[in-house]
C-alpha cells in the first residue's frame, strides 16, 4: 500500500469538510459582521486588541498546536495506523472543529467571557465553580506535560535551545516594530523570517548545554513572565512568527509525502489490548489534540475571542485552524507508516525521535539533508510547546482568577495566581515518576494519559455548554449534541481505567489516580447541575 494515496484521501476529506461542514456552522450560529465584537466594544491595548486574520490564526493556531497533534498519533500508532487515521480526520470535522468554533462564538456573544462565566449563565453559580475548578485543573496538566517535553527537546538538542531563546527576543523585537514603531506587516514579517532562520544556524554554532533543573526552572520563569506581559508584545508575535515553522514543516511534510511514493510498512491494526491498555477508549485520548481538545475551548474563550476583528472571521480561525491542525495529526502520523513495527518499538520512547527521523525522510524529497530535516522538525516542534506553554499558563492565571479571586483578593493578582499555576505544575514535574512495575521513567509519560482523558472530558463539557446555549437560543442542537454523547461516557471510562491502573498495582501513583477520581466526580457534578438547569427551564 502506498502511503501517498491514504494522505491525500485524508487531505480531501478534512478539505471538504471546512467548506460544508464549516458553512453549516456559520448558519446554525448566523455569524453577523454588523456585531461589533469584544476586541472592538472592550478595546484596552492589553488583551483586548482587534487583530487582522493572519497574525490571529498564527496566535490562535500555534497555541492550541503545540506537541499534542504530534505526540498523540505517534503514541497512539500502538493500535495500528487505521484506527488513528480514522479518529484524526473525522474527529476533527464532525467533533474537534465543531467545539473549537461553538466556544470562540459563544465567548465573543457573550462579551468574550470565560467558559466560566458563560456556564455560570447556563448553570449558575455551582456549575462555574465546578468548571473553573476542572478547567484549572486540566490547565495545569497542560503546563507539566509541555514543561517535561520542552526541556527534553533542549537537553536533546542543545543548539534548538540557543535558537528558542533568540526566537523569544525576536518575538519582542517584532512586537515593539508593529504596534510602537507601527511599521508594517509585510515589512517586519520578512525581516523577521530572514533573522528566524539565521537564529536556527547560529543555535547550531553555539548550542547551550544545561541539565534538566535549569531547564525546567528557567521554563517556568518564561512562562511567568510571558503570561503577564501584554499579548502584543511577546505573545502575538512568536505566535505569528510560528505559524510560518508550523506552515514550513506541514507543507514541507505534505509535498515530502505526495512526491516520495512511500510505501506503508507499519502495520494497519496491531492488537485491542497493548499492555493493558484497551483501543477503546485509550486511543481516543491519547490522540488528543489531532482530533478535538478542550484545552483549544480555553484558547478560543481565554485569548482569541479577545482579539477577534469580526465575526464571519470565526469560521476561518476556529473551524479552519482545527482542519490544518488535523493535517499535522495526519503527517505526523504519516512518519509513523513509513517504518517498521521493530523501529517504532526503539523510538517511541521518545516519540520526538520518532516524528524527527520521519521530517528528516520527507524534506530529504525536498533537496534538503535528512539532519537538516530532523533539526528543522525539532524547532519547529519545540517552538509550538513553547507557544502552548506560555499560553497555557496565562489562561490558567485567568482561570484561578475567577475561581478564587472573589474570595480571596490576593488571587486577583495576575503575580500571585500565576505562581500558583505555575508552582503546581513544577510540582508534578519534580515529582518522581515510576511506571507499574516500579520503574523510573519520565514525567510526561506517567501523566500525558491523564491529560489526554481530562483535556478530552473538558472538550465534552465544553460541548455540553454549547448544546446548552443552542438550546437556550432556539436553535438545532444536534450538531453538538452528537458528537457529546460519543465523548462523554467515553472519556469517563478513559479516566476510570487510569484510575484503576495506577491504583490497583504493586507500585501505585497516587498522585494520578486519585486526580482521575477527582476529575470524573467534578464531570459527573458538572452534568447533573445541566440536567437541573434544563428541567429548571422547561418548568418555568
Amino acid at each position: 500500500m502506498h502511503l501517498t494515496i491514504f494522505f491525500i484521501a485524508a487531505v480531501i476529506f478534512l478539505f471538504v469538510g471546512y467548506i460544508f461542514y464549516g458553512k453549516m456552522l456559520g448558519k446554525i450560529y448566523e455569524l453577523n459582521d454588523k456585531k461589533p465584537t469584544p476586541a472592538h466594544t472592550l478595546k484596552d491595548g492589553i488583551d483586548h486588541v482587534p487583530t487582522g486574520k493572519p497574525i490571529l490564526l498564527g496566535h490562535h493556531f500555534s497555541s492550541i498546536a503545540g506537541a499534542g497533534p504530534i505526540i498523540g498519533p505517534i503514541s497512539g500508532a500502538m493500535f495500528g495506523w487505521l484506527p488513528v487515521l480514522l479518529w484524526i480526520i473525522i474527529g476533527s470535522v464532525f467533533l474537534g472543529g465543531v467545539h473549537d468554533f461553538s466556544a470562540l462564538v459563544s465567548s465573543i456573544r457573550n462579551k468574550a467571557l470565560s467558559l466560566g462565566e458563560l456556564i455560570k449563565n447556563l448553570m449558575g453559580k455551582r456549575g462555574r465553580l465546578l468548571f473553573l475548578i476542572f478547567s484549572w485543573l486540566t490547565l495545569v496538566l497542560v503546563i507539566a506535560v509541555f514543561f517535561e517535553l520542552t526541556k527534553t527537546a533542549f537537553i536533546q538538542s542543545p543548539g534548538i535551545a540557543t535558537s528558542s531563546i533568540l526566537y523569544i527576543v525576536l518575538a519582542v523585537v517584532m512586537g515593539t516594530m508593529l504596534y510602537i514603531k507601527k511599521t508594517p506587516l509585510l515589512h517586519t514579517t520578512i525581516i523577521s523570517l530572514i533573522f528566524l532562520f539565521a537564529f536556527i544556524h547560529i543555535g547550531q554554532k553555539l548550542p547551550l548545554n544545561q541539565g534538566e533543573n535549569f531547564w525546567i526552572f528557567a521554563l517556568a520563569f518564561y512562562c511567568f513572565c510571558a503570561s503577564i506581559l501584554p499579548v502584543w508584545l511577546l505573545l502575538q508575535p512568536r505566535d505569528y512568527l510560528s505559524s510560518f515553522l508550523l506552515y514550513a514543516s506541514a507543507i514541507g511534510g505534505f509535498v515530502g509525502i505526495v512526491i516520495g511514493g512511500y510505501k506503508i510498512t507499519y502495520p494497519m491494526y496491531t492488537a485491542f489490548n497493548i499492555n493493558g491498555s484497551h483501543l477503546y477508549p485509550i486511543l481516543f485520548v491519547t490522540v488528543a489534540c489531532g482530533a478535538i481538545s478542550g484545552f483549544h475551548s480555553l484558547v478560543s474563550s481565554g485569548t482569541t475571542s479577545k482579539q477577534l476583528n469580526k465575526e464571519s472571521d470565526a469560521k476561518f480561525i476556529g473551524y479552519g485552524s482545527m482542519i490544518i491542525e488535523g493535517l499535522v495529526a495526519v503527517i505526523a502520523l504519516s512518519t509513523v507508516m513509513i517504518i517498521s513495527k521493530e523501529r517504532y518499538a526503539e523510538l517511541i520512547r521518545n516519540p520526538l525521535a520518532v516524528y524527527a527521523n520521519g521530517m528528516g525522510i520527507f524534506l530529504s524529497k525536498l533537496g534538503f539533508s535528512v539532519k537538516f530535516g530532523e533539526s528543522f522538525a525539532i524547532l519547529a516542534l519545540s517552538t509550538f510547546i513553547l507557544t502552548t506553554l506560555d499560553t497555557a499558563t496565562r489562561i490558567g492565571r485567568y482561570t484561578l482568577s475567577e475561581l478564587l479571586g472573589e474570595y480571596a483578593a490576593i488571587f486577583k493578582n495576575k503575580y500571585i495566581s500565576t505562581l500558583v499555576t505555575i508552582g503546581a505544575a513544577l510540582f508534578l514535574v519534580l515529582a518522581k515518576s515510576y511506571d507499574l512495575q516500579g520503574n523510573l521513567i519520565p514525567a510526561w509519560k506517567i501523566i500525558w494519559p491523564v491529560f489526554g482523558a481530562s483535556n478530552q472530558l473538558l472538550a465534552s463539557l465544553v460541548l455540553l455548554s454549547a448544546t446548552l446555549y443552542l438550546i437556550s437560543k432556539k436553535k438545532r442542537c444536534l450538531i453538538t449534541l452528537l458528537p457529546l454523547l460519543f465523548m462523554l461516557p467515553m472519556t469517563i471510562f478513559a479516566l476510570i481505567s487510569i484510575a484503576v491502573k495506577n491504583l490497583c498495582t504493586q507500585a501505585p501513583n497516587y498522585t494520578i489516580g486519585i486526580s482521575s477520581i477527582v476529575l470524573i466526580l467534578l464531570a459527573l457534578l458538572l452534568v447533573l447541575e445541566s440536567v437541573a438547569s434544563i428541567y429548571k427551564k422547561e418548568t418555568e
